[in-house]
Formats: structure tokens, C-alpha cells, sequence
């Protein structure tokens, strides 16, 4: 590994572990399990499910059968749960890795039915969609499902889940829709174990919590109640290097499509961090970056590799000087409202070619 990295990005694990402990403490009695899908949320699944483990989470979210079997080579007794569900892969491959599957129709419903006859009766979640319209059984399925019992009978059932749609907007009438929905579903279906709430579910009280709740995001420092004081720690931090600095003035241009004209006399920083970086093209004009507590814009469109910076306001910077395009002055949810996206897309882009350092639990580096 070479020595100075020209982009570093730090994952504070100790801050992981302090958000999935507010986040079971805000949901206790209700147990508290994770989603960890998108290696997760970007961050890097392995350490992370490591941190998690270590704070007593048991139960684990993914959205591909791929990422249950890898996640299985690491959690030998864990639950591991597959939100794609029986699409997504051969009822035998769920079997053999001890995955369960969610079923997301009837069809998967009796697919798993049929398939547990003839096998040791093998768990899955049984998924309702309640106003998503996305995944889960619909309205019209469902009612089939309580019409006829059979269809469910010898399911070795370990949960029955749904999905809020507008959980961050918590006077959003849906939310109660939905809530009211699930119950009264609770009550057609075999008595099992339920859960509705994942990061933003669980900050509106204890009626949304049921038997488990599934944070996800928040547990990786995204605010769940966006307008709101952020109640999680922030996890990460990215730093880029700054490569050359040069003394501008008018009427020269800047970067890609001479997007950025230069007003006056100006110094502007190239810094090593691009699109290919997940650093999104969106930012082009828009971003903020931080010298110390100085901020400076973004000038210019963001190229494959490399973003412009104005740094007229911070004199004493110097090529090799580190910026920070997500850091204490300026967090993930900062960045995706400039991008005008949220944090989930700026987490998962975040690229490879970073220098990873881990700090705040066992991974550290």
C-alpha cells in the first residue's frame, strides 16, 4: 500500500455501535435487528456486521441471495433474511446457506409450501405490502390467504413484515394507513412474530414498533427524521487530496463546458475525487467542501476524477493538503441535499478507490 492516500474515507465503527444502541433502546421492548444489504449501506459489510454482532444484534436483512450466502460464510448462526425473496434464487440454495426467503406473492407462498413437504420445514418471512405497492403480497392476495388457510398451513412462519412508504414524513397520513392495515392483517394470519418500522418507522412510537423493527440507514448516521435535529452519530468521513492550485482571474473558465467563468481574481484547488468515485456529477456547481472550518464551493462540473474547488477564502492552504467533501462541518445528508438526492445514494456510490481506514472497534487501520 503506498504511503499518503489521495482520498481517505473513514467508517467510525464506534459510532455504528452507538446508533444500533439508541436504536434498540428507542424500540425495546421490540428486538432490533439490521438491514445490511449494499455491503452495507456502502460502508463495508464485514466489519460492520462484526460491530453489530458485538452489541447483540441476531438478525440480519439483505436484498440478494448473494448477499445472504456471503453473509452467511461470516454468521454461521445468525438469521439472515432475503427481502428479494424466492425470485431471487432456487428454494434448495435457500436451504443449503439457511437463508429465508421473503414471500412476496402467493405464488412464493406456495412454491415454499410445496417445497417444505418434501424437506425439513425450513423458515421464511412472509411479506404484506400494505400502500407501497411494491414488493409484498397485495390486498386481493392477501385476502385469498386468509380465505384459505392450507395455502399457509405448514409454513414454518418466522416473521410477517411490511414496509412504510412515507415513514420520514411523519404527519403523512399513509403512516397510519398502513399501521391500521398491518394490525388488522396481524389477525387473519397464524400468530407470528411482526414487524413494520425500519429507521424512520421507529421514531414514530411505540404503535410502529410490533415484535422487531429493521433500522437501516440511520444505523450508518443518515438522519431518520430529515427537518429534524439528527439523533445519530455520524459515521462517516471523506477526505480528498488537494493536487495543484492555481491563481485565476478573468475571463478565464473552469473545468468541462467552461460551466464556471471567473469573476475576479480568485485561487481555485484541484482536488482527487470524481463521479468515478461516487462523488456524483449532480454536485457540479453546487457541492460544499470544508478547509478546516472554511467553506468552499465546488466550481465547475465534476470530471471522472477529479472536482474544482474555490479557495480564495482559505489563504494558507497548500497543494497535498487534505479537504473534507463529508465531515463535521458538512455531513452525508448535507451533501445529498446539494446533490439533491438523499443520503442512501451518496452512502452506496461512495467508490473503491478510496483509501478505507476504520476506527472505533476491532477493524481499525
Amino acid at each position: 500500500m503506498t504511503g499518503s492516500p489521495a482520498a481517505l474515507l473513514t467508517i467510525d465503527l464506534g459510532a455504528i455501535a452507538a446508533n444500533y444502541r439508541l436504536l434498540a433502546q428507542k424500540a425495546a421492548p421490540a428486538a432490533a435487528a439490521a438491514a445490511v444489504k449494499a455491503d452495507g449501506y456502502g460502508v463495508g459489510v464485514k466489519p460492520v456486521i462484526r460491530t453489530l454482532v458485538a452489541e447483540g444484534c441476531r438478525t440480519f436483512f439483505v436484498a440478494t441471495i448473494e448477499e445472504g450466502v456471503e453473509l452467511r460464510a461470516m454468521l454461521p448462526d445468525a438469521v439472515i433474511c432475503v427481502l428479494n425473496g424466492l425470485i431471487a434464487g432456487d428454494p434448495g440454495e435457500f436451504r443449503a446457506h439457511r437463508l429465508l426467503p421473503a414471500l412476496n406473492d402467493l405464488g412464493q407462498v406456495d412454491t415454499w409450501r410445496r417445497w417444505s413437504q418434501d424437506n425439513i420445514s425450513a423458515p421464511a418471512v412472509l411479506h404484506l405490502d400494505t400502500g407501497m405497492a411494491r414488493l409484498g403480497l397485495p390486498p386481493q392476495e392477501l385476502q385469498i390467504l386468509a380465505d384459505e388457510p392450507e395455502r399457509i398451513a405448514g409454513v414454518n412462519l418466522y416473521l410477517i413484515m411490511s414496509h412504510l412508504a412515507c415513514a420520514d414524513e411523519p404527519t403523512h397520513p399513509l403512516n397510519e394507513e398502513q399501521r391500521r392495515a398491518f394490525a388488522a392483517a396481524l389477525t387473519r394470519l397464524p400468530a407470528t412474530p411482526a414487524s413494520l418500522a425500519a429507521s424512520s418507522g421507529i421514531f414514530l412510537g411505540p404503535a410502529y414498533h410490533f415484535d422487531m423493527v429493521r433500522p437501516g440507514v440511520s444505523l450508518y448516521g443518515i438522519n431518520p427524521q430529515p427537518g429534524r435535529p439528527n439523533p445519530m452519530n455520524a459515521v462517516v468521513r471523506l477526505q480528498a487530496k488537494i493536487l495543484q492550485i492555481r491563481d485565476v482571474d478573468t475571463p478565464q473558465t473552469v473545468g468541462y463546458g467552461a460551466s464556471h467563468r471567473i469573476a475576479g481574481p480568485a485561487r481555485v484547488a484541484t482536488v482527487a475525487a470524481g463521479y468515478a468515485d461516487g462523488y456524483l456529477r449532480s454536485l457540479s456547481g453546487r457541492g460544499t467542501a470544508h478547509i478546516g472550518d472554511i467553506a468552499v464551493p465546488v466550481v465547475g462540473r465534476v470530471s471522472m476524477d477529479l472536482i474544482t474547488l474555490d479557495v480564495t477564502r482559505a489563504p494558507e492552504v497548500r497543494p497535498g493538503d487534505m479537504v473534507d467533501l463529508i465531515g463535521p462541518h458538512h455531513d452525508v445528508d448535507a451533501l445529498a441535499a446539494e446533490a439533491d438526492t438523499i443520503g442512501y445514494e451518496i452512502l452506496t456510490n461512495l467508490g473503491r478507490r478510496f483509501r478505507r481506514r476504520y476506527i472505533g472497534g476491532k477493524e481499525d487501520a
